[in-house]
């Protein structure tokens, strides 16, 4: 047993972690810790590639049911980012955005967006202890800010310029960003 054991080693730590990645309990998790392992800064969009939103009409509803127009935060820095409770990549990201609102959730209009259910996503928040401002969305974004990839994420200047886009799970709380988002409040 031990001879078996020792010459198959290997493919018994690859069975086991198969198992832990097909049973939905241990999924998640070990989706979440990896994401978390090889997420970066996410990079600013150089000037003469940036996309110019012009369109702020996008109705939104918080989670207490107050419809909200994303126009409300024309000429201000905002970030908006697309997600879901059951993505992988997106939960991942969620406490460096946690942190991110936590410093500058007074200077820079925050919009999470999901299309899930109002009850599914409080559940959510309530249990990981997040104070984030989730919208349920209403209609489709503004063309400039439409994507199918989940989680997408939009840091947009108070001019309008689309500084950043990234789609999957980004560390939002780096010192990197926080440079980028200075500079947004500055000028």
């Amino acid at each position: 047993m031990k001879q078996f054991l020792k010459k198959n080693k290997g493919n018994i730590i690859f069975l086991a972690v198969l198992a832990l990645l097909i049973i939905p309990q241990t999924r998640t998790p070990i989706q979440v810790f990896v994401q978390r392992l090889i997420s970066f800064s996410p990079s600013e969009t150089d000037a003469e590639e940036r996309e110019q939103l012009t369109d702020y009409n996008w109705n939104v509803t918080s989670l207490d049911n107050r419809r909200v127009n994303f126009s409300a935060s024309e000429g201000n820095v905002v970030l908006l980012n697309f997600w879901a409770t059951w993505c992988p990549p997106c939960i991942a990201e969620m406490p460096s955005l946690q942190n991110l609102y936590d410093e500058y959730g007074d200077q820079v209009d925050f919009y999470l967006v999901t299309s899930e259910k109002p009850e599914t996503v409080r559940r959510f928040m309530d249990k990981k202890g997040y104070t984030l401002p989730v919208y349920i969305q209403q209609s489709n974004a503004p063309e400039a800010l439409y994507s199918q990839a989940l989680p997408t994420t939009y840091l947009i200047s108070k001019k309008g310029e689309i500084v950043i886009k990234e789609t999957g799970a980004a560390d939002w709380d780096s010192k990197k960003t926080k440079e980028i988002i200075d500079g947004l409040l500055e000028k």
